[in-house]
């Protein structure tokens, strides 16, 4: 392969390990934790792409931060748990300190000196926190969120603000996403497209699939490095 001129990355899932939050839910609602975690993920995705579709002059987007309250607050109504607002405070705190993944860190410093961007439903707040708490500011050379598209990955405004920030082609920017749905949209924007499939799931069918599907962030490396 021609080696990329930039790489983009999802955060959420990708970077990030949203699964993180389930130790402390399991602490505020035992027997519960792994169950909330995955509903609330669930939800969250379900309303980025709901609110996109549903945008209209009397209809506004809500930021991610407001959509992962939302996705927050279902969860806890789908399984009936007496959570007050202190205890979802501290869950959605949580999402500003999302574990990385292993060898995360590694992977992104093994990148250099190629650009190394954040493309994500984050808003820059949750975005700026979580780098900054996990040390990724220091191997990461930028931030980029939806908000300056107005709208919610997998929508094309969302991968041409990669586009027009590093002044490339989409085929010279390589996107990486754990999330197969992110990574569909990015290839049939143009990107080269390697997908982290750490779950082992089939590929999604209603897109072209990516250019590359790999199991860890480091398996990245020796591709574009050959």
């Amino acid at each position: 392969m021609t080696p990329p001129a930039a790489f983009v990355f999802d955060a959420y899932g990708t970077l990030f390990d949203v699964h993180s939050v389930a130790a402390l839910a399991e602490k505020l609602a035992p027997g519960n934790g792994a169950a909330l975690s995955r509903i609330w993920r669930t939800k969250q995705l379900e309303y980025t792409w709901l609110q996109s579709l549903m945008a209209s002059p009397s209809f506004a987007r809500e930021d991610f931060g407001c959509i992962t309250a939302h996705a927050l607050n279902y969860a806890i109504a789908a399984l009936i748990l007496p959570l007050d607002g202190d205890a979802r405070r501290l869950l959605l705190d949580a999402y500003l300190n999302l574990a990385p993944f292993p060898g995360t860190r590694d992977a992104l410093a093994a990148l250099a000196p190629h650009p190394r961007w954040i493309l994500s439903n984050g808003t820059r707040v949750m975005l700026d926190a979580v780098v900054k708490a996990t040390g990724l500011d220091q191997v990461l050379d930028g931030v980029l969120s939806v908000d300056d598209a107005g709208v919610y990955k997998p929508h094309p405004r969302v991968y041409q603000l990669a586009v027009d920030r590093l002044g490339l082609t989409p085929a010279q920017i390589a996107f990486v996403s754990s999330n197969g749905w992110d990574a569909a949209g990015a290839k049939a924007f143009g990107f080269t497209t390697f997908w982290i499939n750490r779950d082992g799931v089939p590929t999604e069918r209603h897109a072209p699939a990516p250019d590359f599907v790999l199991a860890s962030l480091e398996q990245i490396v020796p591709i574009v490095s050959s």
